[in-house]
């Protein structure tokens, strides 16, 4: 057989049906995500540049956007390092209590939104269970952006602690026991070797907890106590253009929050992508 040939039949079987599938995950993709994408792009365009700019320009808009970015970002970073450490104990640890411990990570997938919210809210509100002792001390969760912030670190968590855990799990043991024995101190045994293998794995957490926590609005909502200028986070700003029909309005805010998101997205893949070249030049 030919080289040609060769290759022709090695792509003819890479997967039963692959014309016929790649069709079906173009077809829905296009209807699930780039067709809504076009529509926030087709309706934004009916405002004026002039029009466009004094709507994302406005004072409340961007009070609205640092809120939304900023919380979102401290949120992933808190949990960028105790999800590394929660992964850490599940992988490296027995003890009693841990499928319980695992199981609970995914909570926040599978309680609504809404629910954490309103909890959140009875917990750390100035008369509720937490809140009441924090009040003495000078200390306000609900209601601030320090309450935005919790409820993103809860909702967050789990893409960091589940991005990371399988990485830990498949790390070669014996690399770091020959560090050990050469010796090396653990700290120096964890960023020398480990580091640099959970690094890819801890960027993708941090963008998938950071891009979960720009868009989150239930959980959001009632803890944040929706003051303009102080704690008004930008999906709740676009509902509220919603429910005044002012639909462009909407659709600018959302495409300027798309925009960003995936500019950050992009910026977290390079970065992942130039961790993995260090890695496997190592």
């Amino acid at each position: 057989m030919t080289s040609s040939a060769t290759k022709k039949a090695k792509a003819r079987s890479v997967l039963p049906g692959f014309g016929l599938s790649l069709g079906f995950t173009v077809f829905y993709l296009s209807i699930i995500v780039l067709i809504p994408l076009i529509g926030v792009f087709v309706k934004t365009s009916g405002l004026t540049p002039e029009r466009f700019w004094e709507t994302v320009t406005n004072a409340r808009v961007l009070a609205s956007y640092k809120i939304s970015f900023l919380t979102s970002f401290y949120a992933a970073l808190v949990n960028l390092v105790f999800g590394l450490i929660i992964a850490w104990v599940l992988v490296r640890y027995k003890f009693p209590g841990k499928k319980l411990i695992d199981s609970l990570i995914d909570m926040p997938f599978a309680l609504p939104t809404a629910v954490a919210g309103i909890s959140l809210t009875a917990i750390y509100a100035p008369n509720g269970w937490v809140g009441k002792l924090l009040e003495p001390l000078g200390v306000k969760v609900a209601f601030t952006p320090l309450g935005i912030t919790l409820a993103l670190i809860f909702i967050g968590l789990p893409f960091v602690v589940r991005t990371v855990q399988p990485v830990l799990q498949d790390l070669d043991h014996e690399v770091e026991e020959a560090a050990v024995m050469l010796g090396a101190f653990r700290w120096r045994t964890f960023r020398r070797i480990i580091l640099p293998e959970l690094t890819p794995a801890l960027l993708t957490g941090f963008a998938l907890a950071f891009a979960r926590g720009i868009g989150e609005y239930g959980s959001v909502v009632f803890i944040s106590g929706n003051m303009p200028m102080k704690t008004e986070i930008a999906p709740l700003l676009i509902m509220t253009k919603l429910e005044q029909f002012d639909y462009r309005g909407a659709t600018a805010i959302a495409l300027v929050m798309l925009g960003a998101s995936f500019l950050l997205l992009l910026l977290i893949n390079y970065l992942q992508w130039r961790s993995n070249r260090r890695v496997a030049a190592a």
